[in-house]
């Protein structure tokens, strides 16, 4: 007994003295740590991307699990995390505010509630991780207070809900961003607007719906009118995919947009854009699908993006000017337009717009402006340069008669068309290479036209015309091909409208 007394007491000396090890307590302490319910959000580091820390998700919680140097910091009074420590940011990931992913379950609360805090705290992150689809319902992610520099990181899926009920009766958009400064959407992921059902139970309709409605919509954020009473399950307002309003410093970058109900992306009284590295896709025959939308919008790029739509690649309307639009693919689609402009008598001004390094398959028009009769306002300073078309029915042109299919009663009044530039246009056409109708009371002025090289598609000779002009004047700097003989040299003798 007396050997067994003295084993227990040097067990008992051994456990103590490990007790007592700062090693061991503060290992424990660690464990203990990261057993804790987070409720602040993860401080990470800047250049480590987005992955998860561990796999683990803390689903009732407002941010996932962080390093034991960051709580002190995560539990200041006042629950708010400084934006920036030493190269280190928050992020807000909708796994971490229930979000389930799975791409039938409803996350639109989880988005909502990601966004609420993250509207808190500036240059923070709100993530959409990869490998989860996501279903969410129309939502609105609002300033005008929230912190400035947010970061939308998109490198899931979202998808749009495809039942009645979640549209009541008519939305203009599906995912909206309104009032911010400095919003950034990023990544590898995609907005799935699911538009195949509203295409499929509205009647088609022709390619001016998008315009005039975007026209109507300029400061809405919904509608409840019902114009289409052949659409049995969705509203006849069809919503735009994503949606900017009212912000400053917008960067879309990386992301796809995909079959949206109407137009894919659009920015609406914005100013400093810039768009990159983006892909848009809906079938060429989806009605009013338009790739990327511009209203009273200032100071935009758009270069190195891919769209393929049902309407126009990117539309420039009214309150547009300093837009730089270069190394964008197009098609199948209705080309780069600026305008309708002018519709139901209104003014419009459009002024120093940059087309270049841009190519065109398959559309309706290559570069065009259209505006209706009637109207008041200018469209001038815009160059379209190094255009690559390849079966295009209408590689260039100016349509001062625009109208929707109706009857359009004649109008004295025109939106003024001036200082046009055309360099360097080449490739096929399956109609008609140049087509410029122009008021009679306010001819087009100072059209110039420069190295273009447009050659008919063997395959749709028997449709071919000439090149068209009317009451058009400008300059030949070179030669053309095919002859462009219609064009009146010197000046109008007509006034401009200034904006």
């Amino acid at each position: 007994m007396g050997n067994v007394g003295n084993l227990v007491f040097i067990i008992f000396i051994a456990f103590f003295v490990w007790f007592l090890n700062p090693d061991t307590c503060n290992a424990r302490e660690g464990k203990l740590l990261l057993q804790r319910k987070v409720t602040k959000p993860i401080i990470s580091e800047t250049k480590s991307g987005f992955g998860h820390v561990g796999s683990r998700h803390n689903r009732g919680g407002a941010g996932r699990l962080m390093r034991e140097s960051d709580t002190a910091q995560a539990d200041q009074p006042g629950g708010t995390v400084a934006a920036e420590n030493d190269g280190k940011s928050a992020i807000f990931s909708v796994l971490d505010y229930g979000a389930r992913g799975n791409g039938n379950t409803d996350d639109t609360k989880a988005f909502e509630a990601a966004w609420a805090d993250a509207c808190k705290v500036a240059a923070s992150t709100m993530l959409v991780p990869s490998g989860s689809v996501f279903l969410v319902k129309p939502v609105s992610f609002s300033g005008p207070d929230c912190e400035s520099n947010i970061v939308f990181q998109l490198d899931g899926k979202i998808m749009a809900p495809t039942s009645s009920e979640a549209w009541g009766s008519g939305l203009l958009q599906w995912l909206e961003f309104t009032k911010l400064k400095g919003i950034t959407i990023r990544g590898s992921g995609i907005i799935d607007g699911q538009g195949s059902i509203w295409w499929n139970k509205s009647p088609a309709t022709n390619e001016l719906e998008s315009a005039s409605s975007s026209e109507k919509e300029s400061n809405s954020s919904s509608s409840t009118e019902m114009n289409n009473e052949d659409a049995v399950k969705m509203p006849s307002t069809k919503p735009t995919a994503l949606r900017f309003y009212g912000s400053s410093d917008v960067t879309v970058t990386g992301i796809t947009i995909q079959s949206s109900p109407q137009t894919h992306l659009k920015f609406d009284d914005c100013v400093t854009v810039q768009v990159s590295g983006v892909h848009v896709s809906s079938p060429g025959d989806s009605p009013n699908t338009d790739g990327i939308h511009l209203q009273n919008s200032q100071d935009v790029v758009i270069r190195n993006t891919n769209i393929a739509c049902g309407d126009d690649c990117i539309s420039i309307q009214t309150g547009c000017s300093g837009v730089f639009i270069h190394s964008v693919n197009c098609g199948p689609g209705h080309g780069v337009s600026i305008g309708g402009l002018g519709r139901d008598n209104t003014k419009a001004c459009v002024s120093n717009i940059t087309v270049s390094d841009t190519t065109m398959h398959d559309t309706l028009t290559g570069v065009r402006i259209k505006t209706w009769q009637g109207g008041s306002g200018s469209v001038q300073g815009i160059m379209f340069s190094n255009i690559q078309v390849s079966e295009v029915k209408i590689p260039i042109m100016i349509d001062q008669f625009y109208c929707d299919g109706n009857k359009c009663q004649n109008e004295t009044s025109a939106v003024a068309v001036s200082g046009i530039s055309y360099q360097n246009i080449k490739g096929t056409y399956t109609e008609t290479p140049v087509h410029f109708a122009c008021s009679d009371s306010l001819p087009c002025t100072g059209v110039t036209l420069n190295t273009i090289e447009l050659e008919a598609l063997e395959l749709q000779s028997k449709n071919l015309n000439e090149p068209f002009c009317w009451q058009t004047y400008g300059e030949l700097k070179t030669t053309t091909t095919p002859p462009i003989d219609c064009l009146k040299m010197g000046k109008s003798s007509s006034k401009s409208f200034q904006c």
